[in-house]
């Protein structure tokens, strides 16, 4: 059987909504929000409650997704069966370290002065200030 680009895209799109929409829905009844569902997400839970008395939570959880994924392909136009969606390689997450994201310094940056002896010194500010009482005064004098 030949799948066309089109309907790969689709699927993929049909996947990532299923995948996105049962987070969501399970959440909300988490939540004790099931009941501002729309009736076909409430079907979908259902489903899955029933799934969940006879397998594990992460299969139970993918065959609904299996479900919803075949129904929005079917949706959004696909044509005939919905293929199968390559799984995407996710990072593995680290147990302990939840949702945070550690912040490192920046490394110190090694000033200019002390690392370049032939750096250009910047002019000390009596010396600008000086320049500045001399052009004042020449200005004064050459205007009177």
């Amino acid at each position: 059987m030949v799948i066309k680009a089109a309907d790969m895209l689709i699927a993929r799109r049909a996947d990532t909504r299923a995948r996105a929409d049962f987070a969501t829905w399970k959440m909300m009844a988490k939540l004790n929000g099931a009941s501002a569902l729309p009736p076909e997400a409430q079907n979908f839970l259902a489903s899955y409650k029933k799934l969940l008395e006879q397998m594990g939570d992460a299969d139970a959880g993918e065959a609904t997704i299996q479900l919803m994924y075949r129904s929005y392909y079917a949706e959004m136009g696909g044509a005939g069966k919905a293929p199968e969606v390559p799984a995407r390689s996710r990072e593995p997450v680290a147990a302990d370290s939840g949702n945070v994201t550690a912040f490192r310094r920046l490394p110190a940056k090694p000033k200019a002065g002390t690392s370049d002896p032939n750096a250009k010194r910047p002019l000390p500010v009596m010396l600008i200030f000086a320049c500045l009482v001399v052009v004042y005064v020449a200005i004064r004098y050459y205007w009177k």
